[in-house]
């Protein structure tokens, strides 16, 4: 039999999103996983430093992939934090009209973001990590794993 080992866990990357300055913990999620908003939480209230990574599935939660994708674009302005921490703060309002009032709350271009949010880059952005969670061995969120040491 084959090994089923599950792939090492890559620290930060260029394109990832991180913030804080304590315990590096890459976080696997998903914006509408009421589990992953309580996480987020306690991950900043402890000071960790987090390394967020997409793991949106449509199968599981129907806003998912969309919602990624909404905080990706809002990364491309340099909100990705804010807009991470704004949908975390109200996931009963996840629909396409409050997106764009979290957007204008932020001070971003709304159209801009509903035109990024569209872009290829973006959806690739978004199943690149969830890939790299999958041959991590992630399978439901949220997955708070620890980075492999080079």
């Amino acid at each position: 039999m084959g090994d089923l080992t599950s792939a090492a866990v890559a620290g930060p990357r260029p394109e990832d999103h991180v913030r804080g300055d304590g315990e590096l913990v890459v976080m696997y999620a998903d914006f509408s996983c009421p589990r992953c908003a309580v996480a987020a939480l306690e991950l900043r209230a402890g000071g960790a430093r987090v390394v967020f990574r997409h793991f949106a599935l449509k199968t599981r939660h129907p806003r998912a992939v969309a919602l990624a994708h909404a905080a990706e674009a809002a990364a491309l302005q340099g909100a990705f934090w804010p807009f991470h921490d704004a949908l975390f703060a109200d996931q009963g309002h996840l629909d396409d009209p409050h997106l764009w009032e979290r957007c204008e709350r932020l001070g971003l271009d709304v159209a801009r973001f509903d035109a990024d949010r569209r872009r290829p880059e973006v959806a690739a952005h978004v199943q690149r990590d969830l890939r790299e969670g999958m041959r991590a061995g992630v399978t439901a969120t949220p997955a708070l794993l620890r980075p492999s040491v080079d």
